[in-house]
């Protein structure tokens, strides 16, 4: 498999994947007065914006059509 045909296939992949399987965020908020420390802990998912999904997405496709291209 070709260096592009590859990174086409990586981006095309990772494109797929941003649409569907979120991004797992922890923050931690906290207050310490003296000796007594007072926190909490907040556990959230995000997905990647539509936008950037569809660009990978495309340079994937784009990527794989020229490396397909190349080698033919």
């Amino acid at each position: 498999m070709k260096g592009l045909t590859m990174l086409g296939a990586i981006l095309l992949v990772l494109g797929l994947l941003a649409f569907v399987v979120p991004i797992p965020h922890k923050e931690d908020h906290g207050v310490k007065i003296g000796d007594a420390k007072i926190g909490v802990q907040t556990e959230h998912s995000d997905r990647l914006p539509p936008l950037v999904a569809g660009v990978l997405v495309l340079a994937g496709v784009v990527s794989l059509a020229a490396g397909a291209r190349k080698g033919a």
